[in-house]
C-alpha cells in the first residue's frame, strides 16, 4: 500500500478531491512587490501551497518555469517544503523527459533522487526501453504523454497507425499493457480532448489519468469527472489547474484568491466521491 497510486488514492479520499495544483511560476506574473523578482518565487509558492493544501490531492511543479530562470535550487526547496509540511501530499514533477536509455536513467535520477519527486511525466516517442528507467523506481509514478491538451496535439496523436487505431490509443495500450510491469504507469490525457478521454477510459477502466487543461485552457471539469473517473470509485483522475489558481489574484490577497479557486474546484469534485 506504499506505492504512488495507493498513496495518492488515500489522499484523494481524505480530501474528496482530484485537484492537482500546478506550480508554474512566471516572474512577470508574481504579485505585488515580487513581480519580476526571482527571490519571490519560493515565498510565493509556499503561500500558494499553504492556502490550497486543504483542497489539493497533489502538486505538480513544471520544471521549465524554474530552469528557465536558473531556479533549480528553488525547485528543490519548494518540493522539500511540501514534503516537510504536507508529507501525505504527493509531488509530480512535470518534466516531459526522455532520451535513449542511458540518458533516461540520468533524467530518472534527476527527478526521483535529486528533486525527490513522487512521479514524473515522460514522452513515449522513443519507445518502451526509454520509459523503463523511470518505471524501475517501483514506488514512483510515471505518466506517459498520451493525448495532450494543446491545440496541435491532433496533428500527430490522432493519426491512424498500422492497426487502424489512433496513435494516442496505441500509446495508451503500450504504456498500460507493455510498459507497466510494476503497475506504476498512468497517462496524460487533456481536459480539452473529452472525446478521446472518454474512449481511453472505456478501453482502460482501471487506468490513472493526469488531466491538464482545466482552468485557463478551458477544459470542462464536469465532463472530465463524468467521463474520466474510474467506474469502481477508486479515483483514477488527477485534475490539474495551474494558472487559474496561481494567478487568481494579483495583489496582496493572491493567497486568499488562490484558496477560493481551489475550494471552488474541490467543491465541484466532492460529490463524485
Amino acid at each position: 500500500m506504499d506505492g504512488f497510486f495507493s498513496r495518492l488514492s488515500q489522499e484523494q479520499k481524505n480530501k474528496k478531491s482530484y485537484l492537482c495544483v500546478g506550480l508554474d511560476p512566471h516572474l512577470d506574473r508574481l504579485p505585488g512587490q515580487w513581480k519580476g523578482d526571482a527571490a519571490g518565487v519560493v515565498p510565493f509558492l509556499k503561500e500558494i501551497i499553504d492556502q490550497t493544501q486543504e483542497f489539493a490531492c497533489c502538486y505538480k511543479p513544471q520544471i521549465a518555469y524554474f530552469a528557465a530562470y536558473g531556479l533549480e535550487q528553488q525547485l528543490a526547496q519548494v518540493i522539500s517544503y511540501l514534503k516537510a509540511q504536507y508529507p501525505s501530499c504527493p509531488v509530480i514533477l512535470d518534466a516531459k523527459r526522455n532520451d535513449i536509455g542511458a540518458t533516461a536513467e540520468m533524467y530518472a535520477q534527476e527527478a526521483f533522487k535529486r528533486y525527490q519527486a513522487d512521479a514524473i511525466t515522460v514522452n513515449p516517442y522513443m519507445g518502451g526501453d526509454t520509459v523503463e528507467p523511470y518505471t524501475r523506481f517501483t514506488d514512483k509514478g510515471v505518466f506517459v504523454l498520451c493525448r495532450t491538451s494543446n491545440d496541435g496535439a491532433k496533428e500527430l496523436q490522432n493519426l491512424t497507425v498500422g492497426d487502424g487505431q489512433p496513435l494516442y490509443s496505441f500509446v495508451a495500450e503500450r504504456a498500460l499493457k507493455g510498459w507497466n510491469k510494476n503497475k506504476n504507469v498512468g497517462l496524460v490525457v487533456g481536459a480539452t480532448a473529452i472525446k478521446e478521454l472518454r474512449k481511453i477510459r472505456d478501453r482502460f477502466p482501471e487506468a490513472w489519468f493526469l488531466v491538464p487543461g482545466v482552468g485557463a485552457q478551458g477544459g470542462d471539469l464536469k465532463a472530465v469527472i463524468e467521463y474520466g473517473r474510474r467506474v469502481d470509485g477508486e479515483g483514477g483522475l488527477i485534475i490539474n489547474s495551474s494558472r487559474g489558481i496561481l494567478y487568481a489574484g494579483d495583489g496582496d490577497d493572491f493567497g486568499t484568491k488562490a484558496r477560493e479557486e481551489a475550494a471552488r474546484l474541490q467543491a465541484e469534485m466532492a460529490p463524485s466521491f
